[in-house]
């Protein structure tokens, strides 16, 4: 044993639990999967061949979680899982008996236990001894009963997890900036406010009945009877006879369930339990590990080596990332050419530099491409000072937790920092445009195509430049202008969250046009001073109103609301009538209103009554509503000559709304 490679321990235990921290708090990621794994291992030898394991190794502890609050002791240990990369070592372990094979979900342990079918106690994983209670979490996490059938005494291990789809949609909904679904639920966690955490969709999902009253020995037999109390445990199978060939087969079934996207939850590998209950608690503890406790598949990490050709600059929402674009390699069965450097730090970290440098890369997880290691260094990497996209300055920003190093551009209008926005425009609830994921909108914007929403319709005057595009091609440029094409007849309500209003997730604006049409909603929105003007509708508070007047006030987004509607047709189904009083009528209403809270509101109330809504004066009107009769405006004038009746909103009510209880309506004369 000598100094140095204590010394060399020393730095990694430092690295391993810098990353560690990072990873189960929330942070950035400060290194792949592959690199902790690779310094995880070298770590495990440098201790079996010195003999020597530093206090704080993670070898030997459990990486623990920051959430604040009320700690508790854990009834049952959290231990983690010993982790191997080969089928043989799985096979070898199973020694023939009956397993499970199950998701190795990455997001956080919790810890839930239940008495006398009521739930007593949430904890997180914590340090595997201790965690924190969150108990009044539980409204707040979907999965999670507050009620059983079963009266016993109940301890269940489950991940709480973000699926892929609710990541996406956050990131688009909030200016917020997350690396992954992980960092967010592990972040929202931490949080006070439980209505929020709620917004973020965390799920619990079962995978271990640590305790239960009853006599079930068989982890299969637990994991349903967790499915009969109305929980969702983890995906599983059996395998009765583990030998090479049947792993091999089951594994390379579940590893295609990741490449092909089939899977909705983030994944970082298999995990293997025995279906003998009994058998698997009977193990010893090695370090942090219950030896018979489960043993966690990661996969193996195929690698190659490759040609550095350059370093992009991609523009984004938040900042200026840095793509390594290199020669073309083969990873798990596709081939590879670029993969995403993240930011400056992680460049500098690897070493990264010009043209011609030599690369290894891999698919982290069978999906992601990384660059992993620096093997020959050629030249110095350039960060842009202006930015690739409007030509600004640009500024290197030091986060304050991480320390980690950005590039940004300093153009507050900048239409890279619009991807947001772009990609809620196009998104599933939106615009609903297949085939314009937020990497094919940053492509455009960065050359120019897309500066607002309405030039997305124009993009098929560059469908021969985007055909020839890397990654493209005439058919999936077709396709494109295609899905752009479907969307120009859309409903009202995808276009109303589709113009990424703050704080108008699908819910609000239902609730709008179910109180107002789309014209009439930007018309009153626009005109009124009354930020509150909305507020009378249920489910939109002074708060949520302001948001849709101050963002209609805006001239700049008017503009490209006008802009936006000559490119598509606009449909918004018929208010359901709900009585007949107008039935075959057709009014024009004009001038202020005292009794009704706006002449939207009287409008609804006519087309509820089967009647309909003009704006001109014309023969076909039945009646014209003016509080004031006797103006000599347009509108009174035409209906003079065409022998139209003019009648008061008092007038109104009591020949079609006798029923209105005038004293009741809170503007009155206001």
């Amino acid at each position: 044993m000598t100094n140095d490679s204590i010394e060399q321990m020393r730095l990694l235990v430092e690295r391993l639990n810098e990353a560690s921290e990072a990873y189960y708090n929330g942070q950035g990621e400060l290194m792949t999967d592959h690199e902790w794994d690779a310094l995880f291992d070298r770590l495990g030898e440098m201790e079996r061949e010195t003999g020597v394991v530093l206090d704080d190794s993670p070898t030997h502890n459990v990486s623990a979680d920051s959430i604040s609050g009320k700690k508790e002791r854990h009834e049952y240990p959290a231990l983690s899982l010993a982790k191997t990369k080969l089928v043989s070592e799985l096979v070898k372990w199973a020694e023939g008996r009956p397993v499970w094979v199950s998701w190795k979900l990455d997001g956080l342990t919790l810890v839930v236990t239940y008495d006398n079918g009521r739930l007593t106690k949430i904890v997180t994983r914590g340090n595997g001894h201790e965690g924190t209670n969150i108990t009044h979490m539980a409204t707040a996490i979907e999965g999670i009963p507050l009620t059983l059938t079963y009266k016993g005494h109940l301890v269940i291990r489950g991940e709480a997890v973000i699926s892929y789809a609710d990541f996406q949609k956050f990131l688009m909904e909030t200016d917020e900036d997350y690396a992954n679904p992980r960092n967010l639920a592990s972040g929202s966690l931490a949080l006070r406010d439980s209505s929020e955490v709620a917004k973020r969709h965390i799920r619990w999902i079962p995978f271990s009945l640590v305790y239960t009253d009853s006599d079930q020995t068989e982890w299969g037999d637990r994991m349903d009877s967790l499915a009969h109390m109305g929980m969702t445990p983890v995906e599983r199978e059996r395998i009765d006879t583990p030998d090479i060939d049947t792993m091999n087969t089951v594994i390379n079934k579940w590893t295609e369930k990741v490449t092909n996207g089939e899977n909705p939850f983030p994944v970082d590998g298999l995990v293997i339990t025995y279906n003998d209950t009994v058998f698997a608690a009977s193990g010893s503890v090695t370090g942090h590990h219950a030896t018979r406790g489960g043993l966690a598949f990661k996969w193996q990490d195929e690698e190659a080596q490759t040609t550095l050709d350059r370093v992009e600059w991609s523009c984004a929402a938040s900042k200026i990332s840095p793509v390594a674009v290199f020669e073309p390699v083969e990873l798990e069965g596709t081939i590879v050419r670029r993969a995403s450097l993240c930011n400056i730090s992680e460049c500098e970290r690897l070493g990264i530099g010009g043209t011609g440098t030599s690369i290894t890369v891999i698919k982290a997880n069978k999906i992601i491409p990384k660059v992993v290691r620096v093997d020959a260094k050629v030249g110095n990497l350039y960060i842009p000072d202006k930015c690739p996209v409007c030509g600004s300055p640009t500024v290197i920003y030091n986060s304050e937790g991480s320390e980690t190093r950005t590039l940004h551009c300093t153009n507050s209008l900048c239409p890279a920092k619009q991807l947001k926005i772009f990609s809620r425009f196009v998104s599933k609830e939106g615009m609903n445009i297949d085939g314009l994921s937020e990497a094919t909108l940053a492509k455009f914007v960065n050359r120019g195509w897309i500066t607002e929403y309405a030039d997305i319709y124009q993009l098929r005057s560059h469908i021969r430049e985007i055909a020839h595009m890397e990654g493209f091609g005439e058919v999936s440029a077709s396709k494109i202008m295609r899905a752009i094409d479907k969307s120009r007849k859309v409903e009202a309500v995808r276009l109303l969250y589709a113009l990424n209003i703050p704080m108008c997730g699908i819910d609000v604006c239902k609730r709008l046009l179910e109180a107002y049409k789309l014209d009439i909603l930007i018309e009153e929105a626009s005109m009124r001073s009354d930020s509150a003007f909305f507020s009378h509708i249920p489910g939109i508070g002074p708060e949520k109103s302001a948001s849709v007047v101050n963002w209609f006030h805006d001239e700049g987004n008017r503009k490209k609301v006008e802009r936006l509607l000559e490119q598509v047709e606009v449909n918004q189904p018929e208010m359901k009538s709900k009585g007949g009083k107008c039935q075959g009528l057709t009014f024009v209403i004009t001038g202020d209103v005292h009794y009704y809270r706006n002449r939207a509101q009287l409008k609804t109330y006519i087309e509820e009554q089967g009647g309909k809504v003009t704006g001109s004066v014309s023969k076909s009107t039945t009646w014209l509503i003016n509080n004031d009769a006797t103006s000599t405006s347009g509108k009174n004038r035409k209906a003079q000559e065409l022998g139209i009746g003019i009648m008061t909103e008092k007038e109104f009510i009591d020949k079609y709304n006798p029923d209105m209880r005038i004293n009741d309506t809170p503007d009155l004369f206001a």
